[in-house]
């Protein structure tokens, strides 16, 4: 009820774009986590082609987040935003349309391009209605998206039992319904004229020294949360002998997050720097691989073994909650205002390319553990990546190099870097 009561006390714009999000992880998790088997079972196509399909929406999202964060610096992020849920509605009904691989192609490149535009354009809007209370709109944005993580899948098994096609019209549905509902109660911002070149914008964000020490410093937050989708899975279906135990981790997350998410954040504004806050979420993700780890490789699989791996999920869901608001009332601070936008972009596309990367020595140590018996080596290579990432927050804090207020005015000179001495 709390929660509700703070959402009642953001502008029109926050309150829609918090229930945006709900739908948009709905939408998403509705049909994405089923497309793969889909593709295999029903359409009957080979490994290698659902590999390409499947990758190919991720490349034109992860590849095109910085066009558009530059799209909503430029043209604004209510048109951005509506564009992006358009192009989704669009390229989920094309799932549901037919199975030609042509059209398969268009449909992942549609929805990958669509999420390169919304998401960025969201958190610019967010950033420039939420004012001083950014941590506490990115809090509640936080339990909005994780809600609708937890919904789409849940809507997404109900909806197969009549056939994937379902699935994807109520997809392409609901996509449908946030666009209208942008279009008629999202209201339009004035955008100043750019007085830069686009790629002079680029330059100017890319050459953020300070910001470029930052994004690379939170790859670990990124690689561990994306655990929620590989090894926590295996590990609770492993420990517990039991498919359906998956569902509880995610099932436990959101309900962690409904109840401490807001908590949390606003016990911590008040307390410390954000720096200090980012790298102890960081640290306290770390120490959700500990647990898990205890019980791999066990040779008898038991569903009181799965208590551990809950715990892990648990203290990981805890790190995020204490890390990611913060995380992204900073960004926008490395510099101007009115590239918002672009440095949400960039930041973004720095995550993808560590999540993908992550998940992927993640898996490959997965496979060694298989063929060695060394089964704690996945979750040695987490616990390394979470401290590393932390250690240099915590350096980046204590050299200064993180900013403190907001973001610098629109009509500001582009701020000069510190010294490359301060982010060695």
């Amino acid at each position: 009820m709390k929660a509700l009561t703070t959402v009642r006390g953001f502008p029109l714009p926050v309150r829609l774009l918090l229930v945006n999000q709900l739908g948009v992880n709905t939408g998403f998790y509705l049909l994405i986590p089923y497309l793969a088997t889909h593709l295999a079972d029903d359409l009957g196509l080979s490994a290698a082609v659902i590999g390409m399909v499947l990758g190919l929406r991720n490349l034109s999202q992860q590849g095109l987040f910085l066009i558009g964060g530059s799209a909503a610096d430029r043209l604004g992020a209510r048109g951005v935003i509506i564009a992006g849920c358009a192009l989704r509605t669009v390229g989920f009904a094309l799932f549901a349309l037919g199975d030609g691989l042509p059209l398969l192609i268009a449909a992942s490149i549609l929805s990958g391009l669509a999420g390169a535009l919304f998401n960025p354009a969201v958190r610019t809007y967010v950033a420039q209605e939420a004012g001083e209370r950014k941590a506490e709109a990115f809090a509640l944005f936080n339990v909005f998206a994780t809600t609708g993580a937890l919904l789409g899948p849940l809507l997404g098994t109900l909806l197969l039992l009549v056939d994937f096609r379902a699935a994807a019209v109520t997809a392409a549905g609901v996509f449908a319904a946030l666009t209208l509902a942008q279009l008629l109660v999202l209201p339009a911002r004035a955008v100043p004229a750019p007085d830069t070149r686009l790629f002079a914008d680029w330059r100017e964000v890319a050459g953020n020294r300070r910001f470029l020490a930052f994004s690379l410093a939170m790859v670990g937050m990124y690689g561990l949360e994306n655990q929620l989708y590989l090894l926590l899975p295996r590990a609770a279906a492993d420990a517990s002998g039991w498919g359906g135990s998956v569902g509880l981790l995610f099932l436990a997350g959101t309900v962690a997050n409904l109840l401490f998410q807001l908590r949390i954040t606003r016990a911590l504004t008040a307390r410390g720097s954000r720096g200090r806050w980012i790298a102890t979420g960081l640290g306290v993700m770390c120490l959700g691989f500990v647990p898990p780890m205890l019980v791999a490789g066990t040779a008898t699989a038991h569903p009181l073994r799965l208590l551990p791996v809950l715990a892990g999920a648990l203290l990981l869901h805890l790190g995020v909650m204490v890390a990611q608001p913060f995380v992204m009332e900073l960004i926008p601070a490395f510099g101007r205002a009115n590239l918002t936008g672009t440095f949400y972009g960039l930041f973004y596309a720095v995550s993808g390319i560590a999540a993908a990367a992550g998940s992927a020595a993640i898996g490959w140590s997965m496979d060694t553990a298989g063929h060695t018996g060394l089964t704690w080596l996945p979750y040695g290579c987490c616990l390394t990546l979470g401290l590393v990432s932390a250690a240099a927050v915590a350096h980046l804090q204590r050299r200064r190099v993180l900013p403190v207020g907001q973001a610098a005015d629109l009509t500001a000179p582009a701020p000069h870097d510190r010294p490359r001495s301060e982010i060695r």
